[in-house]
């Protein structure tokens, strides 16, 4: 089996995990997309409770559904926001959130784009990244929908000095997602803080 193979075969494992059990928001399931479960919001409040999120003034979340309560609670919490946009196809959208009001729908991603200050991002510091992810393991690699849409981001932010390699770079999942070993290629990054709906997981 190559390892594009086993990659796949991990995300179909998942998919079905999800959806069998009806963890998976969506009717059909998850199946090509960064899964959007059901405890979405409860990750988010125990990723809140981290020292990473207190010490957090500016997050950076990517633009996935399973990742709306985090955005919510950063905005809640008045914590500025970076969200990629879909595919980075409009580059970073800044939410600034001492200047929104409606926090729910600037969390979402249509309503990202309505709140969006149109500031460069080009000068700031981001202190916690939150990535999605279909599948991750103990050691923090991570699996996305297979397009590198989460590699791209932190490379490119890693590239701009937004972040460094001391930031912590999160995820939220589902237990179901949190798998044995995710196979690795040159290119992936890891995350070194795994939330799942019951625990905090850091990796070295």
């Amino acid at each position: 089996m190559t390892l594009k193979e086993e990659k796949e075969r991990i995300r179909k494992e998942i998919y079905d995990a999800l959806f069998n059990n009806g963890f998976s928001r969506r009717p059909k399931g998850d199946y090509g997309k960064i899964p959007d479960f059901k405890g979405s919001d409860i990750a988010a409040e125990l990723l809140s409770k981290s020292d990473e999120w207190k010490r957090a003034k500016t997050i950076f979340s990517s633009p996935d559904s399973a990742q709306i309560p985090v955005r919510y609670l950063a905005l809640k919490e008045n914590k500025n926001l970076i969200m990629a946009s879909p595919n980075l196809t409009h580059g970073y959208l800044f939410l600034e959130a001492s200047k929104i009001t409606n926090k729910k729908e600037a969390a979402t991603k249509e309503g990202a784009f309505i709140h969006n200050s149109k500031i460069d991002i080009s000068n700031m510091k981001v202190d916690l990244v939150v990535e999605g992810s279909v599948g991750v393991d103990r050691e923090g690699h991570r699996i996305g929908k297979g397009k590198g849409f989460a590699d791209r981001e932190i490379e490119d932010l890693l590239k701009r000095n937004i972040i460094n390699n001391d930031t912590a770079i999160a995820t939220t999942i589902h237990p179901f997602q949190l798998v044995d070993h995710v196979p690795t290629e040159s290119h992936d990054q890891k995350v070194n803080l795994i939330v799942t709906t019951d625990e905090i997981i850091r990796v070295d």
